[in-house]
């Protein structure tokens, strides 16, 4: 009897090359599924939240992480996307997008599972493992897969092709916001309610709050009105024992791990290359386009080449400042929402709306990925970039100007303001990623076009870090600043009754997460503005910086020097089969 086939040979590029006829679009669902398999990771934000509040479940306690510990794991997933795309983008041409698509799907669904583990035993470092290192070289491999794939099947329609597959990438939120919301929900476990604060005898040891009760301490949070309604199932507001409830993001992140590992795997097995030398029927490569003419080239640069030559480190600033500016925003975005508004408009921002408007990030971020990519074949991907840069910074120094005016008068103008001025942001955020594959075979020809693209996406891994970074240091900052602030115009006896301890210990009672800017402005003054909106004020006018520099970067972008093309720096390479 024949041998059969084992699970690396039914896996390699050999066994997937297409027949004749085969239909070069069915190619494009396989390549959305898995990109919005992953895309999922741009609804990380609803994630903060629920895990914050660990042990506390209605408000964070001083045994739960903070925010600053877990905004760290999605910069994680996106410093490893782009090492494993770099690394991986190479490989990819050797074993073909069946194998390097089935184990992005084993990495990606089985971060997920780890980090499910490290939630249960709250241990951190699991879930940065999981979700952040195995979890984001999924992500990695599954990124460069379908794109690199689809370029192949679609040498005629090439930005439409990397619009379609990244495109997916940018709605994976659409569908994992609301699913995320959903299982949050479902596995939710309230508490134990011990009633209003007024009602129970409360004492503080170290900057943590006990509840009295039968002649024994049990630790216990204080939920606010406003605290209450963040939650998937809203309560009653009072006291709450720690570590009696579940917020129920363990349990979602293994529903998610295997669901995703599934679709994934049905994409992957899905893939076919097209033979060698096979064309789209009378399709002949066209000329230049006229538009971006000076950039535009018809030779090729090796991969390695490229690394030497000025045009790719200009483009990596320009890929890497333009996502920094969005992902630091994406990566808090419900939480940066719920700050500016959710004080002075708590009946609209509640935690329904918060989950609605990651939704629509989701929906512009896809929606801008393939418009702009489109158009950039039109105009030329400088002036797309162009747009990005300049319309971005006047964006951007917008938001803190609509944060303070909503803080002095709010009115629901503001959040519309608000609301579209990000969705702009967002949308220019996602044509970046889809314009970027085709302004490098511009640049450097499609030779080896899949795997520069692969290193350039270190730029993203430097954006997860920077982004997150510039947001949350300048945030604590200001955090800081917001709470000595109120302190100075609280008086001292109001502050003893509310948080059990003088001001003297106010550093102890921050760290213990017992004295927040939302509890301050309890007992604050008749009159005085809420600080929590203009929170980002400062962040903001850090990204329109950013934007500059990238705006001067791409500005003096120049056609490849004749030097570093193949038939010069590479002569005894082929391409297309000839020497």
């Amino acid at each position: 009897m024949p041998q059969q086939p084992g699970l690396m040979t039914f896996l390699s590029k050999q066994q997937i090359v297409a027949k004749s006829g085969f239909n070069r679009w069915l190619i494009a669902p396989a390549a959305i599924a898995i990109h919005m398999c992953i895309g999922s990771v741009y609804a990380w934000s609803i994630f903060n939240p629920p895990l914050i509040k660990q042990f506390g479940v209605v408000a964070s306690s001083a045994g739960d992480w903070s925010f600053s510990s877990v905004v760290w794991i999605f910069s994680t997933a996106i410093v490893f996307l782009g090492l494993a795309a770099a690394i991986g983008g190479k490989w990819l041409e050797e074993v073909g997008p069946r194998a390097t698509g089935f184990l992005a799907a084993c990495l990606w669904g089985g971060g997920f599972i780890i980090g499910s583990i490290g939630i249960s035993s709250h241990e951190l470092w699991m879930i940065y493992l999981g979700y952040g290192v195995v979890g984001g070289c999924g992500l990695g491999l599954a990124y460069v897969t379908p794109v690199s794939t689809l370029i192949r099947w679609f040498p005629d329609r090439r930005g439409m092709a990397t619009g379609i597959a990244i495109m997916g990438f940018g709605g994976g939120a659409m569908i994992a916001a609301p699913l995320k919301t959903y299982l949050l929900k479902h596995f939710y476990q309230a508490p134990e309610y011990l009633g209003k604060t007024a009602d129970i005898n409360l004492v503080t040891e170290g900057g943590r709050r006990f509840a009295e009760i039968a002649g024994s301490k049990v630790e216990v949070v204080i939920a606010s009105v406003t605290d209450m309604a963040k939650l998937p199932v809203p309560g009653p507001e009072g006291v709450y024992v720690i570590g009696t409830g579940d917020t129920g993001v363990a349990s979602v992140f293994i529903t998610l791990g295997v669901l995703y590992f599934i679709v994934m795997t049905i994409a992957a097995f899905s893939f076919r290359v097209p033979a060698k030398g096979w064309k789209p029927e009378g399709w002949v490569s066209p000329a230049a386009n006229e538009s971006a003419k000076s950039l535009v080239t018809d030779d090729h640069v090796h991969i390695d080449q490229a690394l030497k030559t000025p045009q790719f480190y200009r483009l990596w600033i320009v890929l890497c400042f333009n996502v920094t500016a969005g992902i630091g925003v994406i990566g808090v975005a419900k939480t940066m929402i719920t700050d500016i508004f959710g004080p002075s408009l708590p009946d609209i921002v509640d935690a329904s709306f918060a989950a609605t408007y990651v939704l629509m990030i989701s929906v512009f971020n896809m929606s801008g990925r393939f418009i702009w990519a489109s158009l950039s074949d039109y105009i030329g991907r400088k002036n797309t970039y162009h747009i990005f840069f300049a319309l971005g910074i006047l964006l951007y120094v917008s938001i803190p100007y609509i944060a303070t005016q909503a803080s002095i008068n709010p009115a629901v103008t503001w959040l519309v303001m608000f609301y579209a001025v990000t969705m702009i942001i967002f949308t220019m955020y996602g044509g970046g990623f889809a314009t970027i594959p085709a302004y490098l075979a511009d640049i450097f020809g499609t030779m080896h076009v899949g795997g520069i693209h692969g290193r350039l996406l270190t730029a993203w891994s430097t954006a997860g870090i920077l982004g997150p970074f510039v947001i949350t240091y300048l945030r604590q900052n200001s955090v800081e600043s917001a709470i000595n602030a109120l302190v100075a115009r609280i008086d001292p006896a109001a502050f003893q009754e509310k948080f059990g301890a003088s001001v003297s210990h106010l550093q102890e009672l921050v760290d213990a997460k017992t004295v927040s800017i939302s509890k301050l402005m309890e007992i604050s003054p008749v009159g005085t503005i809420d600080p929590t909106p203009t929170l980002y004020n400062s962040t903001m006018y850090a990204m329109a910086c950013l934007l500059l520099i990238a705006f001067f970067a791409n500005l003096t972008l120049r056609k490849v020097d004749s030097k570093h093309h193949v038939h010069n720096s590479h002569p005894e390479l082929e391409i297309d089969g000839v020497k």
